[in-house]
């Protein structure tokens, strides 16, 4: 038995990728928080923004917890790990790339995904499929928007909208130059709004320019556990909901009539959301760029 790895991506949210259907090779003793940090290292390590567990459901302790009923539902469960080790409770990046390893590593026949399959992550059970074109669509849940704060950078405060996608989201929406906003550092927000951290977007409205959207977004996020990344899916979502709703405030006011479909161009690429009070769903690719299989010497190291 060996210590396969592979690494991939969804618009440029890359990450490490576990193999481990059986729980036999990374249990939670052995992948701690300090591996998970080593592996995703850039310099010294493979370099990721998170670790991905491939692996049964039965074979993770705090599955029936956060799985509840559909334990049964979910075969597998999406072991998400943020690149300073902790755990994290959904990626819509990193929960296509699962099923793309899924179906790649043979444990799932594409062409059964077609209507999705149920997925189990730390945010909850999510459905996710595989598109025709060889992209995927993950059903992320509905927004949740849970009220109003503020994200201090270079001396400059932006207000936003808080909204969960089962973690937390600040999006401020803003006419600043987002290329010119450091994000090396993590913004300030109140900690009495997010006691356990939050992601951070900063996004532009652009011109409703894309045949089929109603709205076209650009973002640059900084997650919380990992720093800026190249795209956050479940930020995204939460862009997409902020967005509608700003531009439909009598939508936004919880009446739960915010929908629409909204293109999302983040630094790594680009991914669409469906908006409805009822769910969103995100689109997107997702690649494998190779596979290995870790060293002794590394992991003695």
């Amino acid at each position: 038995m060996s210590d396969r790895f592979l690494l991939g991506h969804g618009t440029e949210n890359d990450f490490v990728v576990l193999p481990d259907p059986d729980g036999d090779r990374w249990p939670e003793d052995r992948l701690d928080a300090a591996l998970v940090a080593r592996l995703c290292e850039r310099r010294s390590g493979l370099g990721g923004d998170g670790v991905l567990r491939v692996v049964r459901s039965r074979h993770v302790p705090d599955a029936p917890a956060v799985l509840g009923a559909d334990l049964d539902r979910c075969e597998w469960f999406m072991d998400h790990r943020n690149a300073d080790g902790s755990h994290a409770e959904m990626c819509g990046n990193g929960v296509r790339l699962f099923l793309h390893v899924l179906v790649g590593e043979g444990l799932l026949d594409r062409s059964a995904c077609a209507d999705g399959v149920l997925v189990g992550t730390r945010g909850g059970p999510r459905r996710v499929g595989a598109g025709p074109d060889g992209t995927y669509w993950v059903d992320m849940g509905p927004a949740r928007p849970f009220g109003r704060g503020e994200a201090a950078v270079g001396g400059r405060t932006f207000p936003g909208q808080a909204v969960s996608m089962g973690n937390p989201h600040l999006v401020c929406l803003t006419d600043a130059d987002l290329d010119a906003l450091d994000l090396t550092a993590r913004p300030d927000v109140d900690p009495g709004l997010f006691p356990d951290g939050v992601n951070v977007e900063f996004v532009r409205v652009l011109a409703a320019d894309v045949e089929g959207a109603d709205a076209h977004v650009r973002l640059r996020v900084h997650e919380r556990g990992v720093g800026e990344t190249r795209s956050c899916g479940t930020g995204a979502c939460a862009t997409a909901y902020a967005a509608l709703a700003h531009a439909r405030p009598a939508a936004g006011s919880g009446d739960g009539s915010v929908r629409g479909t909204v293109v999302v161009d983040v630094p790594g690429g680009r991914l669409s959301v469906d908006v409805s009070p009822e769910t969103t769903v995100l689109r997107g690719p997702a690649v494998v760029v190779a596979a290995g299989e870790l060293t002794r010497e590394w992991l003695d190291g």
